[in-house]
């Protein structure tokens, strides 16, 4: 089921320098470029969905279709903070949602299930985190009220300073999917559907 309630915000204004070149246009096997697959991935679950991009990134390029909204990090290299922070300000005047879903743009691998799990949890004052195994994964669900506390963030740690500030405000959701936690930094990584059977 497609939520309207939570928004998608995607980052993917980083330059993955530890992949060697440009990972969001790297090939994913039967899926093609690792963003687009993302987003694939996610727009039967979202009636919203943004993607931060870099100054210079070119979206039709980067496979980014015409109807998915983008949001310029004009200081994205600072850090994912700094995308993120860009990303929620952008929000806070343009979406109705009570909640944001921050995604990692190579995270291409997660099931329905888990994203139909944690939008069913949201709400506009609580913090949803998905765990395997017991670590902590994405995408993390921020209520409107916290919107506040990401839009200054700058450095690379993301919203983790937010999350520790608001513990009690955090529910925590125990998942069997494994797409939750599992990323793309390195090449190799490409192919971690195929040796997990995904």
């Amino acid at each position: 089921m497609r939520s309207d309630a939570v928004v998608a915000l995607v980052l993917a204004a980083g330059r993955a320098r530890r992949f060697g070149n440009d990972k969001r246009l790297a090939h994913l096997p039967r899926r093609g470029p690792l963003l687009a697959a993302t987003l694939a991935s996610l727009r039967p679950h979202f009636g919203e969905i943004r993607v931060v991009v870099g100054i210079e990134d070119d979206p039709v390029h980067l496979g980014i279709a015409k109807d998915v909204g983008t949001v310029v990090a004009e200081t994205a290299e600072q850090g994912m903070g700094a995308s993120l922070a860009a990303g929620i300000r952008a929000l806070s005047s343009e979406s109705q949602a009570l909640a944001v879903a921050v995604m990692l743009g190579d995270m291409p691998w997660l099931s329905g299930d888990t994203l139909a799990l944690l939008c069913s949890r949201a709400s506009e004052r609580a913090i949803v985190r998905p765990f395997y195994r017991g670590q902590g994964g994405h995408p993390v669900l921020f209520g409107r009220c916290f919107w506040g506390s990401l839009e200054p963030l700058t450095d690379d740690e993301g919203a983790r300073s937010v999350v520790r500030r608001h513990r009690a405000d955090c529910i925590e959701i125990a998942v069997q999917d494994p797409g939750v936690v599992q990323d793309v930094d390195r090449p190799w990584d490409l192919d971690w559907a195929r040796r997990n059977g995904r």
